[in-house]
């Protein structure tokens, strides 16, 4: 498979009633529909003067709507940028600056940025969007080259601002069509969708893998457990975030009867603790399967479908992609089993960071190397074990922060003199933000007041510190594993 519009194309065609989606509240979409809102999708933003490679972003609710926005893109050639619905007005600014959309789609109820031609779509699938569309569609699928960036992503780093990772049309079709493969999905399987379709896991990973198989998706607006628990008899696959684990595993009666007929269970986006992958195991019989992947990348290994899913590890590289463990700053490889960079290149990878050239040669080599900014090592088993990450990123929840961006919002507070973010571990989110500050009259409280409409509500600090000073080493660089290694424990039990 070299392209999801041709996917979509060829479904809709053979088999219109082949269900796709279907919505708790008993809203079905079958593939012959998805096909002809793809067009419907594709030849109203046609209309709306959008072509192909220019932006279209969407800080939307999850609906079918948002889906069809979103393989519309696709099949006409526009790049589809998916924002946070937890942006805050301050932080959209600086995407719409930078990404220039042609067109910026929001929610009703959302202020939009300025600066950009917007509409409007909702959650109940209404709004100025759905106005411009036209009744039925034969636009036919754009010719596109496998290179052709047809999706951006935001990353941040440590350091600056955050980048736009540009997504080609090989990578999503090729890493789709692997795990597809991989994970065993055929037309017989109903993934049970509860993650959120602007993030990588949501719309690449758990969407396009459906589409690949011509699978069909029990489609959840949000994670809800005692919903998710009701559903799960419905279900074969469900993919989510190490907190979905957490919290279904708080209901252990009902957990064991709810998976009497699922296939697979896999978890992603942030570790997954030993402890939890072992309770789920004992309580249901089925070992969580776990992946790595990132923006910029997608999936780069996967636990193997029949064999040991060993806790702590996240597998061996997947078909045509390629895993290697360098000495840091280097590209010098180090002896299995010795902890180093991880570095991958495969057709997953993205072609680089929008307008962002420095960035990018810093991070993609000559041939073809990304350096993930992950610490890890292979075992003796050939398993991919990841052990810390260079850049400080903490994943709360599923969801990637940057402690940069939270200390420069810190650090504007009056009465702020400096401050460190880290991520502790978290018995529900598997991270949480801690914010640790050095100040003068200034207050737990009045740090968080100052964040509400600064930072969306996932990036803002769970606890707060008041210290009279930060641990540094010689060269005075602040020693964050220290700081870490201090509030470990601080929401055990």
């Amino acid at each position: 498979m070299t392209d999801l519009a041709a996917r979509i194309d060829a479904l809709g065609a053979s088999d219109p009633g082949r269900p796709f989606l279907i919505t708790p509240a008993g809203r079905a979409v079958s593939y012959g529909d998805l096909l002809a809102e793809t067009r419907r999708f594709a030849e109203g933003l046609t209309s709306l003067g959008v072509a192909p490679g220019d932006r279209v972003t969407a800080q939307i609710e999850k609906s079918p709507e948002a889906l069809f926005l979103y393989f519309g893109c696709l099949w006409l050639g526009a790049v589809y940028m998916p924002l946070n619905t937890g942006y805050t007005p301050a932080e959209l600014d600086y995407f719409v600056s930078d990404a220039e959309p042609a067109l910026y789609i929001h929610d009703p109820a959302a202020t939009p940025p300025k600066g950009v031609r917007t509409l409007t779509l909702s959650a109940e699938g209404t709004g100025t969007l759905m106005d411009a569309l036209p009744t039925i569609s034969q636009l036919p699928r754009a010719d596109l080259p496998e290179s052709a960036q047809v999706a951006m992503l935001y990353t941040s780093g440590t350091t600056g601002r955050p980048k736009g990772a540009m997504i080609p049309r090989r990578a999503l079709a090729t890493n789709a069509a692997s795990l597809a493969a991989l994970w065993r999905f055929t037309a017989e399987d109903v993934l049970l969708h509860a993650l959120p379709v602007f993030h990588v896991h949501g719309l690449f990973v758990s969407t396009n893998t459906v589409v690949a198989a011509g699978a069909s998706m029990r489609f959840h607006a949000k994670f809800d457990a005692a919903a998710v628990l009701a559903d799960l008899p419905n279900a074969s696959v469900l993919m989510g975030v190490p907190t979905f684990y957490t919290r279904l595993l708080q209901a252990p009666d009902r957990l064991r009867d709810a998976t009497r007929t699922m296939r697979l269970f896999i978890s992603g986006s942030a570790p997954l603790l030993p402890e939890t992958h072992d309770a789920f195991a004992a309580m249901t019989g089925h070992s969580i399967l776990e992946r790595y992947g990132m923006t910029e990348t997608q999936i780069n290994t996967s636990h193997p479908y029949e064999g040991p899913r060993s806790p702590g590890t996240v597998g061996v590289p997947l078909p045509g992609v390629e895993v290697r463990i360098t000495l840091p700053e280097t590209d010098q490889p180090v002896p299995h089993g010795e902890t180093g960079m991880i570095e991958v290149r495969g057709q997953n990878l993205f072609t680089g960071y929008w307008r962002n050239a420095e960035k990018t040669a810093a991070d993609l080599r000559a041939d073809g190397w990304f350096i993930t900014g992950d610490l890890g090592h292979f075992n003796a088993d050939g398993q991919l074990v990841i052990v810390g990450r260079g850049k400080d990123l903490i994943i709360s929840g599923g969801l990637n922060i940057y402690p940069k961006e939270i200390e420069s919002e810190i650090n504007a507070i009056p009465g702020v003199i400096e401050s460190a973010v880290i991520g502790v571990p978290h018995p529900d989110f598997g991270e949480a933000v801690v914010a640790v500050v050095v100040g003068t009259d200034v207050t737990e409280a009045e740090i968080k007041a100052g964040l509400t409409d600064r930072l969306a509500r996932f990036k803002q600090p769970k606890a707060v510190f008041i210290a009279d000073d930060l641990p540094r080493n010689t060269m005075g660089k602040v020693q964050k594993a220290l700081l870490r290694d201090s509030y470990a424990q601080l929401f055990a039990g």
